[in-house]
Formats: structure tokens, sequence, C-alpha cells
């Protein structure tokens, strides 16, 4: 009997072994949003088709704040840089890339419409700054849009193309747009994308987190319950292993990581726990009953 225990023991940890190795080399976080919904509901077919009709591009968003006013010289100037940047950047639409600097100020005259750019040169006198703060202020498709109405804050839209967003590259835009922060201006960095990203990051960080912090307090739990080191330590052992195996078997059969999914290691210890505790009281009642009984009569107790 001895033998068949250690066997299967063996058994599990090389298992376990194994499904470690397929974490590390074929684990995947799904972090686009549009994989969790089948691809036939009504919503995702009618969304499909308003992308292509109107070419609606899934964008970053770039917000500079200066709370003494954007209308300045260094931060019209920023703007400028981070939009001549994201143009010239092959991941983005250069087409689709709109800010205060990249704007057309429409204005009617006595001939008919007069279009031209809010500003080409970073204007510097106080008339000419004064000038353009009007302007955005009788622009209804720039004030309130793309500068706040308190014009204290400026952003800039950038249309990605398609497949062109990687983590590799949610890292490099980061880096770029808060390169740009100073003691007066605030970056910050917003979009579907950049969402998607950031779920790729604490998803996996908040189980290296949540896990640990999960099981010390279980420890504790299980031992000021059932008063033995070796239950609770084969109640911890059987639930870390079960977590193990079910990202393990995800990884071997290629299904990826979503967002929910990390939350079953704590539903797993949880579950895991309460039948660890169930079955470790049923056995010492058992030998209470019967202390010099048969393990296997105590197995056929449970």
């Amino acid at each position: 009997m001895r033998t068949l225990a250690w066997i299967t023991v063996a058994l599990v940890v090389a298992v376990s072994v194994y499904f470690i190795f397929e974490m590390k080399e074929n684990a995947r976080m799904e972090t686009n949003l549009d994989e969790y919904m089948p691809r036939t509901h009504p919503a995702f077919v009618y969304s499909d088709m308003a992308e292509d009709w109107f070419n609606i591009k899934d964008g970053i968003l770039i917000a500079i704040e200066n709370k003494q006013g954007i209308c300045n010289p260094q931060t019209l100037e920023k703007i400028r840089d981070i939009t001549e940047a994201l143009e010239d950047m092959p991941e983005f639409d250069s087409n689709h890339v709109m800010s205060l600097y990249s704007a057309d100020n429409i204005t009617g005259t006595e001939w008919g419409l007069d279009v031209r750019s809010f500003y080409r040169r970073v204007p510097a006198s106080p008339e000419r700054l004064e000038d353009l703060r009007q302007q955005v202020r009788t622009n209804d498709m720039v004030y309130g849009r793309l500068v706040s109405e308190d014009e204290t804050v400026a952003l800039i839209i950038a249309g990605l193309h398609s497949d062109a967003f990687t983590q590799e590259f949610y890292h490099e835009i980061m880096a770029f747009a808060h390169g740009f922060e100073s003691e007066d201006e605030t970056i910050y960095v917003a979009g579907r994308p950049i969402v998607e990203g950031t779920m790729a990051l604490l998803g996996p960080a908040d189980m290296k987190r949540m896990v640990p912090i999960v099981l010390a307090v279980i420890a504790v739990v299980l031992y000021l319950l059932l008063g033995s080191f070796r239950a609770s330590g084969a109640t911890l052992f059987s639930v870390f292993v079960s977590s193990i195996w079910a990202f393990g078997m995800m990884s071997a059969l290629g299904v990826p990581i979503y967002s929910v999914s990390t939350m079953i290691p704590v539903m797993l210890i949880a579950i895991g726990v309460a039948y660890g505790i169930y079955f470790f009281n049923h056995l010492n009642q058992y030998y209470k009953k019967f202390p010099y009984g048969d393990i296997y009569e105590a197995l056929h107790y449970m």
C-alpha cells in the first residue's frame, strides 16, 4: 500500500512538472475583448459592419494636461511633436491622427468657407496665443472634444492599423507618451488597445500577488481548524496541484487565459480547502469512535 501511495505521489508530481513546463512555454493571456463573445453575436456583427462602412479604427488616446492651460508655447509644441511622431509610426494610420495641431479650423467668410490649420508654427507672442484660444473656443468640433472646456487638457487620437497592436508596442507607446511629461504637463494614455495591454500585465501580476496571500491565510486557518501540520499541508498540496493542472491543461490544449480565468486559483483553493476540512473532520470523528480502526475502513466511513 505504501508503495502504491508513493507511486501516486510521484505521478502527481511528474504531471505537475509537465504542466508547469507547458504553462511557461504556451500559456498566453487573451486580451482581445472581441474574443470574449461569439463572433456571430448580433452586437459584434453590426459592430463589424459599422467599422467597415465608416472605416472605424481602434484608437489610442493621449491626453496632455497643463493645469495652467494648454495655450502656451511649451504645451503646444508637445502637442505638435506627439502628433507628428504618431503620424510617422507604421502602426498608425496617418490619416486618422487627430489633435489640435492636425485638425482643420473651418470658418465661414463672405467668399465661402475658409479652411486652415489652427497653427503650424508654435505661437509665441501673447497676441497670437490669445487669437488661437479664441479660435478654439468658437470651433464646436474642437472645443470640448480635442480641447477640454476648461482648456487644461488637449487630446490626441490615433487610429491603429488592424492587428498592429502587440505587447511590445504597448510598452513602446507608453514609454513614448510618458517621455513628454514634465513638472507642468501630465500625460494620460487610454483607449481600448491600452486597456487590453494593461489587462495582459495586471492579470498575471494579480495572480502572482493574490495566490500566495490566499495560500498563507488559508494555511493559518487550516492549522487552527485541523490542529495538524500534516492535514493542513496535504490539503494545501491538493489545491495547489489542482490549480497547476487547471492552467497546465489550458496551456496544453491551446486554451488562452481570459481575465475571468485569473479567479480559477482562488476558487479552486476555496473549494478544495472546504472539501479538505470536511474530509479530515470526518476522519477524526471516525478515529474517535474507533481508535484502532483501519485506514481502509476509515475511508469507507467517509
